[in-house]
């Protein structure tokens, strides 16, 4: 078998498909994709709102809950302990396979009638945790997402074990008083800070491991009492931390600027990650066989696949977000606790097996265009089946998405072996987790046949502008948790909270002048970009794959040098 060029469906673009990848799609029985990696996930974060939340009505019991769902589409949507009770059955809503219609359409009129979920929450775990989503185990927090085992927690995404922090991207092992910190772990006092390990007292940073007490530093492993990478007796090194006024909001951000410059004169490693073994990628930790993908921890034989951060993980290709036992999965998203044999399904969990385009599938086997179904086999459309009766309607349905398959308002064709069209999925482009990563103007959505929600903000009564906030932590009156405040960045309203007060007052550092989703976009802007480039190592010249594109500034080097040179 040889490489295959093909061009992408959606943008036109040439990708390949290499002999492993053909290897792995007879494996699990699908056929090679027509979209390129990046727009698969593209396609997949379309379908996973982490962030935008409504109020809304339980439409069983009818209690005011928060929610994913808009509550001007026309949607059912159940509380987690309406959808969760034996109150309803999904299979109520099953109805038998026309096979006079295309399959996708069928699967349409299914979402508008069952009952979906307010949350994706292990909502039994969650204590004083009102305002989250993607999360479990969790005890008074507020605004985080994709979070597991954290305890007084707020603004954050993508954290596990963490305590008494705010403002975090991707940061986990035991961890706390953390702020304003990414892709970190295992670490104590750590602020405003990128890819530290086992870190105490550490500021404004970056790839440090075993260190404590540093500010501004870069590369250093074991080190203390150091200030732009030069070390201090411990008296000098405090009376300097002092003169940097830490505490004041206009010096945090004069800080931010001489950090980056400074930063930008070291060398990079081509990667972040840590206990690699033959992988490409970025931000990859206790990884073996796995080619471009972003952000896994424990993932073997694996490709362009995202976010599995809850080991383990295996035989995956295209598979974003979750993790935790799962195994062979192709281009989905949402799947983990031990799922195997899933094919383009949104949300497969509890041990599901053999799921094929299907929602919120959870401890089901042998699904098939199914919704909500729980504890549920041998489904079609909701309806369940003998198993032989199951295998026989699967292959036909199967056969007839290939000789007439759904082809949307752009004149992409959509036959078995491409995940969901657009279309089907619950969110608008901008409430998608895809706006994240893949940034469009509304103009551009539209263009592209996205949909997009045009907010309809009620005015709020703003009483304070962010450049009103006093410059000094020290200087902040209780009273400001009463203030709706504009944000300096876009203009919305966003309230300080107490709980948010108090632990800035404990970690001594400025208050925000920006909202949570802009502090938030502002954390993504300081990853690294899922998407590999080749450049020159700027010490021995040889070529790397990086996530670090050639025309930016940053000093690149390979492992081998990088190596050689880190302190």
């Amino acid at each position: 078998m040889i490489t295959e060029t093909r061009t992408c469906q959606n943008c036109k673009t040439s990708f390949t498909i290499e002999p492993e990848d053909f290897e792995f799609y007879a494996k699990i029985k699908v056929p090679p994709p027509t979209f390129c990696p990046r727009c698969r996930f593209q396609r997949r974060l379309m379908f996973r709102n982490e962030r935008v939340l409504y109020r809304r009505m339980c439409d069983l019991c009818k209690k005011s809950i928060i929610t994913v769902h808009d509550p001007k589409k026309r949607r059912i949507v159940y509380c987690s302990p309406c959808w969760w009770s034996d109150k309803w059955d999904a299979l109520e809503f099953g109805v038998e396979y026309d096979p006079q219609k295309n399959f996708f359409e069928q699967f349409r009129k299914l979402q508008e009638k069952i009952p979906v979920m307010d949350l994706v929450n292990s909502y039994t775990t969650l204590e004083s945790s009102e305002y989250v989503n993607h999360a479990g185990h969790l005890k008074n927090c507020y605004l985080i997402f994709n979070a597991d085992y954290c305890e007084n927690v707020c603004y954050a995404s993508g954290v596990t074990y963490v305590k008494d922090s705010l403002d975090l991207f991707s940061v986990g092992a035991n961890s706390e008083f953390c702020y304003e910190d990414i892709m970190s772990g295992k670490s104590s006092r750590l602020f405003f800070s990128e890819d530290c390990f086992e870190c105490l007292d550490v500021y404004f940073s970056k790839d440090l491991r075993g260190c404590s007490h540093c500010f501004g530093c870069a590369n250093l492993r074991n080190k203390q009492y150091h200030i732009f990478n030069r070390p201090y007796s411990r008296d000098i090194y405090e009376e300097k931390l002092k003169e940097l006024r830490l505490d004041s909001y206009v010096a945090v951000e004069d800080l931010k600027k001489r950090v980056d410059e400074f930063w930008r004169t070291m060398p990079h490693r081509a990667y972040h990650g840590l206990m690699n073994v033959s992988y490409s990628g970025d931000y990859l930790y206790g990884c073996k066989n796995v080619r471009a993908s972003y952000i896994c921890d424990s993932v073997e034989d694996a490709k362009y696949c995202q976010f599995l951060t809850l080991p383990s993980a295996k035989d995956l290709y295209d598979l974003t977000e979750w993790g935790n036992g799962v195994e062979m999965v192709v281009d989905s998203v949402t799947v983990g606790e031990g799922a195997r044999d899933i094919r383009f399904c949104s949300g497969a969990w509890a041990n599901v097996l053999d799921n094929e385009y299907s929602m919120f599938a959870v401890s089901s086997s042998h699904v098939f265009g199914c919704l909500s179904v729980h504890k549920k086999e041998y489904c079609i459309l909701n309806k369940q089946y003998a198993p032989n009766e199951y295998r026989a309607l699967r292959d036909r349905i199967v056969a007839d998405m290939n000789t007439r398959p759904y082809i949307d308002a752009k004149g992409r064709v959509w036959k078995y072996g491409d995940f969901f069209p657009y279309d089907l999925s619950f969110f608008d482009y901008n409430e998608s987790t895809a706006a994240q990563y893949f940034t469009l103007t509304k103009d551009e959505a539209l263009a592209m046949g996205f949909r997009w929600r045009d907010e309809n903000l009620q005015e709020a009564a703003i009483t304070m502008h962010a450049s009103e906030i006093p410059d000094n932590m020290h200087d902040i009156s209780n009273s400001i948790v009463n203030e709706i405040i504009k944000c300096v960045a876009c203009a919305k309203p966003y309230r300080i909270i107490p709980q948010e007060l108090e632990l800035l007052r404990k970690m001594d550092v400025p208050a925000p002048r920006k909202c949570p989703n802009c502090r938030h976009m502002g954390r993504i802007a300081r990853l690294n970009p899922p998407r590999l480039w080749n450049r020159m190592c700027a010490k021995c010249g040889k070529k790397i794959m990086t996530s670090y594109a050639p025309d930016l500034p940053e000093i690149v080097y390979c492992e081998q040098c990088y190596q050689a040179e880190v302190v």
